[in-house]
């Protein structure tokens, strides 16, 4: 039992989510890495939204809104960590999900299917083709999903597979830690912050657009600033923790 006390509590019971989860082969071993590699820039930032961030997330509730067909792209680990919140930004955007992995398995895909559906989500499924030009098992999506999408909300993403999308045309809005990625330099809009605190700050933001703001939210997106930015928040915070 991890006390409700502990200064890391939200952190050590993500780690204990993911580690139950790895047993029962939602989330694949690789993932438990991907995960401390993350936890280690959202030391840097605070363990807080920053400001990039929140201004990041208003513009992806926009973007979301604003899609023609919008999806989001659910992987083992942000299923393991958000599924709620999943379901949550489903129904307050529209937006349809679908399931892509890495590792995949089509035990993995039920299982994460089913962890999503029981906190209700509703999830896309039928037969994966071959659409994201990719050498690996990233690259089966849905036609009538990911296929047709204008805009792919992706958590926790690949590098090559936000550069494949891109090449396909497609918007892609990416939740990555680490602003000097490959994914974090290559989506349309990056939110540096972690996934459990951006997706319900997306939602709400959802809700509490005002009139106006979402055309001039994305008008003024420079993901290239919102990077910068993170990394200059970054710095602010090291120094005060040196003070």
């Amino acid at each position: 039992m991890i006390p409700r006390d502990h200064p890391r509590y939200r952190s050590l019971v993500a780690r204990e989510r993911l580690a139950r989860c790895a047993r029962e082969g939602v989330v694949a071993l690789e993932g438990l890495a991907a995960h401390g590699r993350g936890e280690a820039f959202d030391y840097l930032i605070g363990e807080k939204t920053t400001r990039s961030a929140a201004l990041a997330e208003r513009t992806a509730a926009a973007m979301l809104l604003s899609a023609r067909h919008a999806v989001i792209s659910v992987n083992g680990n942000t299923a393991a960590l958000a599924a709620a919140e999943i379901a949550a930004l489903q129904r307050a955007s529209g937006a349809d999900i679908e399931v892509n992995l890495f590792h995949r398995t089509e035990e993995r895909m039920e299982q994460i299917i089913r962890l999503l559906t029981e906190h209700g989500a509703r999830v896309l499924s039928g037969n994966a083709e071959r659409i994201v030009p990719l050498s690996h098992d990233r690259a089966l999506s849905l036609p009538e999903g990911i296929g047709d999408a204008d805009l792919v909300l992706v958590p926790l993403e690949d590098g090559d597979r936000c550069a494949a999308l891109r090449k396909m045309g497609k918007t892609v809005i990416t939740i990555d830690l680490n602003p000097l990625s490959r994914t974090a330099r290559t989506a349309n809009l990056t939110i540096v912050d972690e996934v459990t605190r951006a997706i319900p700050a997306i939602t709400a933001a959802c809700t509490t657009l005002e009139p106006g703001e979402g055309e001039r939210l994305i008008a003024s997106l420079d993901n290239t600033y919102l990077l910068r930015a993170a990394i200059d928040e970054m710095r602010e915070n090291l120094s005060h923790a040196l003070e």
